[in-house]
């Protein structure tokens, strides 16, 4: 059996921050698969930007592979990239793109690849910018052929992640929004052809 190994790079919804079981959506996706022989490595940093993943991703993925695994990277980002911090955007939009760019650019090179879209959060300001940016995403995956989920919309239409993300910290959902965001990875096309 294949000894498939998945990398998931990005920030604190990544990670599964305010989940109570501590599973966050790639828990719950890797779970829901039951591959045999599958290791899932959750790499997702709190309050990481697109341009602190591009400084760590290949030395932390490198680490987890070996000559002999199949190796997939997911990345996920962009919120963090669209707050603001001593009166300024953490990343601006071109930069953010360029980084996305950059990134995906040379992972592709070296493993299949997937992004995962930024979420809608509590914070309508952050929200505006970040649908610009997951549209802005789409078309740069598009034309790097790289498979893109967008989740923006879908979750911004979704009452649990909203009125979780709402009665939490205001960014972050509970088990039943990582449920969801876990469900529409799980009915993506691009996900299900690596375990077909």
């Amino acid at each position: 059996m294949t000894d498939t190994r998945i990398c998931f790079f990005g920030d604190s919804f990544v990670n599964g921050t305010g989940d109570p079981a501590y599973l966050g959506w790639s828990g719950r996706v890797c779970a829901a698969i039951a591959h045999p022989n599958l290791t899932y490595y959750n790499l997702g940093i709190r309050g990481n930007t697109s341009e602190q993943i591009e400084a760590r991703w290949q030395a932390e993925a490198a680490l987890r592979f070996c000559p002999n695994c199949a190796p997939r990277l997911v990345f996920s980002f962009g919120v963090n990239d669209n707050c603001i911090e001593d009166g300024r955007l953490r990343v601006d939009a071109k930069r953010s793109i360029d980084c996305a760019r950059r990134i995906l650019t040379q992972a592709k090179a070296l493993y299949p690849t997937l992004l995962i879209g930024p979420p809608p959060i509590a914070d309508e300001t952050i929200n505006d910018r970040t649908v610009v940016t997951s549209m802005a995403y789409a078309a740069l995956c598009d034309h790097l052929a790289i498979p893109y989920l967008e989740t923006y919309r879908p979750l911004r239409q979704n009452q649990v992640w909203m009125n979780e993300v709402a009665s939490g910290d205001g960014s972050h959902p509970a088990a039943a929004g990582y449920e969801a965001i876990a469900q529409l990875v799980l009915d993506w096309p691009a996900w299900q052809d690596w375990f077909a």
